[in-house]
């Protein structure tokens, strides 16, 4: 037997050894080529000595086969050899079965010359064939540092010449991939790799993948997502690594990637073609571009295909395939610290709800939240409490969206719960200043916990419906306004923990630092003109008007008035600004604003409403003899406070230039102009529209007026001009405002 092998390699050498000339006739110089093919170099090399007996071992004619040509081939040497049978318990190459040492042969043969310049990182077809499909087994070349194969053979001697290719020598023998072996050598699967592996995984992926082919499972079709597709699925679960995934989430997602027991090519993939893998069906679609679309509807791009192992094929996709993940109302049911969570949507009849398609943000309360909240509110359990009670406090932690930890802000959001009696929104203070805090009662506890129809939040303390108080004192931008509520004793907290529709312009702390007037002894009334009872008035209702507040005249039940301006925004007494508007409670909606409300005098509302710019310019005009606005900013209980102003509107003073044949005010004499202003107040008394009657005699500082009050309010001026009352009780601190629709003048005789 050794002698014939002799032979033949002799023979093989000598054929190979004949020396190849073409001439020209015309070219007396013959061109000498290549003299020696492949199997005669690698005669002809003594450290390929095993290769050729290799080949020569192998079933067909392979020396003859690769006579043909060209070819590029992977040579191992005979330590590459030597190592290879040690390592799979062979004593020989006798030992090894022919059909196996064949196609390992063949698993070191491309087709075409590929010098080591041509070769790139990149997979290749070999001649080796995968069994059951007969299709050719690809080879990884990685060229990143030399030239490296499947990850355990590097080129040693590049660029051996042949007549029919050419010739690399390699340190080991390339044995048949498995579909790990690609996984493992392509450094685009590093994190691929990292899952297979990962040591708490129930299930042996490694072991399993590399069934050889011919055993069941094998052969299987692998969808193999890339390191930038698990980077973007923990960005998209908002996981900051593998660990963050629980084993049975990655388990279950492995699972969908592998299909066992059949070798699916590119080619047999079809639109709408169900695809059973190890974890379920996913849908495989080729229309546009092969795809596989998951339960979730998540779309994979296979961006390359047909990696073909010997025990099965491997497609490369750009995004992780996921798992049916579980709603809300099934991870609940499934998380034992929820259970009465649980037994609260139910009773509310909010199972479904938290378990059809959406998308919401649920901060969960845990049993022991539960506990604390039904003790705090007197409740034995949860039968005790009122159904739509229950319904609107399971509401209160329930938002629109998916909203993952990482994605919260400071901030006031909306949740599901509504006002009683209306449709709006609760809001929800939500401080990320140290973890995440809920209305200042409640903290996260176990964030980003993900269902196919939202997030999870758990949380350690149930958030009832917050008062307008409550929201003050979550919100540390309120703190000031806060401490000046428990400072000074005021009853402004007692009103705003009732029940019923308040309005409240809460300042900031910055606010309260740039305030120059904290009396406590007015601090009740001041606090109070920043609410407007029995209202919730939300930023889109409010217009340019007047609105009674909750502070009062002078220990009288005559409430003072506000003018709210929304030519520009949303301004308040012409000197506070809304900064954050519609912050809704259950009691009513809170306007934070950037200045505190002092009381207002009766020229705050003059300067405030741009209805009386006019009657300000007739005010301060700068000849005038007698200080208007000083006077008519008297403090209540300082004479000659209070005062009751009949103020004409801009409208009012055009028609009296007209009147008096006068183009502006700079055209009436300021003795004429004392004694018209002089008309229009009256000192130490605080006249509302409920005091007037019929031939009333008004006295103002100007001398007397008529007031009547049937058919429509009106004042009768000497000259007999009657104005009419447009707008009555603008309240001030120190004083009212009645709008008229004519100026008043004094005797013109």
């Amino acid at each position: 037997m050794k002698t014939f092998k002799k032979i033949n390699v002799l023979l093989i050498a000598l054929f190979a050894s004949i020396i190849f000339t073409s001439c020209n006739k015309d070219d007396d110089n013959p061109e000498v080529i290549r003299t020696l093919n492949i199997v005669g170099i690698a005669s002809e090399t003594p450290e390929l000595s095993i290769l050729v007996d290799a080949l020569l071992a192998a079933d067909g004619n392979l020396p003859e086969a690769l006579s043909g040509g060209p070819f590029t081939v992977f040579a191992p040497t005979n330590d590459a050899f030597a190592a290879f049978l040690s390592a799979n318990g062979f004593s020989s190459l006798s030992d090894v079965p022919t059909d196996v040492l064949t196609q390992i042969l063949l698993n070191h043969v491309i087709q075409g010359e590929l010098r080591s310049s041509d070769l790139s990182t990149s997979y290749s077809k070999t001649m080796a064939r995968e069994t059951t499909t007969g299709e050719n087994i690809s080879i990884y070349i990685d060229t990143s540092a030399g030239v490296t194969l499947n990850g355990v053979s590097d080129v040693t001697t590049a660029n051996v010449e042949a007549s029919n290719g050419v010739i690399h020598i390699v340190d080991a023998v390339i044995g048949l991939p498995t579909v790990v072996d690609f996984a493992l050598a392509d450094q685009t699967f590093s994190t691929l790799v990292s899952a297979l592996t990962r040591d708490d995984l129930t299930f042996d992926f490694v072991g399993t993948l590399s069934t050889p082919a011919g055993t069941a499972p094998a052969p299987f079709t692998v969808f193999a997502p890339t390191n930038n597709a698990f980077g973007d699925l923990l960005t998209e679960l908002g996981a900051s690594g593998l660990g963050d995934i629980d084993e049975p989430t990655l388990k279950a997602t492995l699972n969908l990637h592998a299909i066992a027991g059949a070798n699916v090519r590119s080619s047999a993939l079809t639109d709408n073609m169900t695809i059973s893998t190890l974890g379920g069906d996913v849908t495989g679609n080729v229309t546009g571009g092969a795809t596989i679309t998951d339960v979730n509807g998540r779309v994979s791009n296979i961006v390359v295909v047909d990696v073909q192992a010997a025990n099965g094929v491997i497609h490369v996709i750009d995004k992780v395939i996921l798992p049916q993940q579980p709603s809300i109302a099934g991870i609940a049911i499934d998380t034992p610290e929820l259970s009465i969570l649980v037994d609260a949507l139910s009773k509310a009849g909010l199972v479904q709800t938290m378990s059809y398609p959406g998308d919401y943000t649920v901060f969960a309360p845990t049993n022991t939240a539960f506990m604390n909240f039904l003790s705090a509110n007197g409740f034995a359990s949860l039968d005790d409490v009122p159904v739509n009670v229950l319904t609107q406090v399971l509401l209160n932690h329930v938002v629109s969206g998916g909203v993952m930890s990482t994605e919260l802000t400071t901030t006031y959001i909306n949740t599901l719960a509504t006002k009683s009696g209306s449709n709006l929104n609760l809001s929800m203070f939500v401080d990320t200043s140290s973890g995440v805090t809920l209305n200042g009662v409640s903290n996260v506890s176990t964030p980003d916990i993900e269902a196919t129809n939202g997030i999870i939040h758990i949380v350690d303390a149930v958030i009832g419906l917050p008062t307008i108080v409550d929201h003050a004192v979550a919100n540390p931008n309120f703190s000031s306004l806060v401490g000046s509520l428990t400072s000074y004793g005021t009853t402004f907290t007692d009103l705003l923990s009732t029940p019923g529709d308040f309005t409240v312009f809460a300042p900031d702390n910055t606010a309260f630092g740039a305030f120059t007037n904290p009396n406590s002894n007015s601090l009740d009334q001041i606090l109070s003109n920043h609410v407007i009872p029995g209202a919730t008035a939300m930023s889109s209702g409010l217009e340019n008007m007047y609105i009674n507040t909750a502070a009062t005249f002078n220990g009288t039940m005559d409430y003072l008035s506000m003018y709210i301006n929304t030519d520009s925004g949303v301004s308040i007494n012409g000197n506070s600004s809304v900064t954050a508007a519609d912050v809704v409670a259950s009691n009513g909606v809170i306007h934070a604003v950037d200045a505190v409300i002092d009381l207002p005098t009766v020229v705050d509302f003059a300067v405030a409403d741009p209805t009386f710019t006019t009657l300000v310019a007739a005010l301060t005009r700068d000849d005038l003899t007698f200080d208007y606005v000083s006077t008519l900013s008297t403090n209540i209980g300082t004479s000659p406070a209070p005062f009751t102003v009949f103020a004409p509107t801009n409208d009012a003073f055009g028609s009296l230039l007209t009147e008096l044949g006068a183009t502006s005010l700079g055209d009436i004499d300021e003795p004429t102009l004392k004694a018209t202003l002089d008309h229009h107040a009256v000192a130490t008394a605080n006249v509302r529209a409920e005091d007037l009657m019929d031939d009333m005699t008004v006295g103002t500082l100007g001398g007397d007026i008529t007031a009547n009050v049937t058919g429509g309010a009106t004042l009768t001026d000497s000259n007999g001009r009657v104005s009419n009352i447009v707008k009555v009780n603008v309240q001030a601190a120190n004083g009212v405002i009645h709008v008229i629709d004519k100026v008043v003048l004094p005797n013109l005789d």
